[in-house]
């Protein structure tokens, strides 16, 4: 990570309630979901590493506040929870970001024997306390595949926590998936949330 210029004492919404605000926008993922179907790949897992790869393309989502200082880091991993099938286990994984394998299959393949591995006790999976999760370069990640939302809150643990999180829902008959993010205004201001949305789509348009 890198200490950057941000005047923090002048920021408008340093000093809010909560500087947390959301968005959700529909994307249209056909050309992924029929690329898992015909390929026998997962599409949860794919749809996380486009995801991760839209978020770590807008340096604004990788700031963060660190003993007072404005900082950005290089790259976030993802931190998301996991099910077995049963939905009888639940799990959090802190995984790698897609760029640090040369084939996004191997991606793919480590990140289905790491979930494995977690949910069947094999590995630790990621524990660490949400008060300590600002410190950490991650962003978080969330699967509702039930529901086809149109907007969804969180939880705010403080006003001033700067983590994105990223929440993805079920894919209807048109192809279109909701996808909600939450971040700080401290950072984040709606052209940066445009740059995700917009690099989301050609993530998914991929394949």
């Amino acid at each position: 990570m890198k200490e950057i210029k941000f005047n923090l004492d002048e920021n408008p919404f340093i000093n809010f309630l909560s500087a947390r605000y959301s968005m959700s926008a529909k994307i249209n993922v056909e050309k992924l979901w029929k690329w898992c179907h015909e390929n026998n790949k997962s599409f949860f897992i794919m749809s996380l590493g486009c995801l991760m790869n839209a978020v770590n393309s807008v340096p604004e989502l990788k700031r963060r506040i660190i003993n007072g200082k404005a900082i950005e880091h290089d790259y976030l991993d993802g931190v998301s929870p996991i099910m077995d099938e049963g939905n009888k286990i639940y799990r959090e994984m802190r995984v790698k970001t897609p760029q640090e394998f040369n084939d996004i299959l191997k991606w793919h393949d480590y990140i289905k024997d790491y979930s494995k591995n977690i949910l069947s006790g094999k590995e630790e999976g990621f524990t660490i306390e949400m008060e300590k999760r600002d410190l950490e370069n991650i962003a978080n990640f969330s699967c509702i595949p039930w529901v086809d939302f149109d907007m969804i809150t969180n939880c705010v643990l403080s006003g001033n926590q700067i983590q994105p999180l990223i929440t993805w829902g079920k894919v209807n008959e048109k192809y279109e998936m909701s996808i909600s993010i939450t971040v700080s205004h401290i950072f984040v201001n709606g052209r940066e949330l445009g740059y995700f949305y917009e690099n989301a789509q050609k993530e998914f348009d991929k394949f």
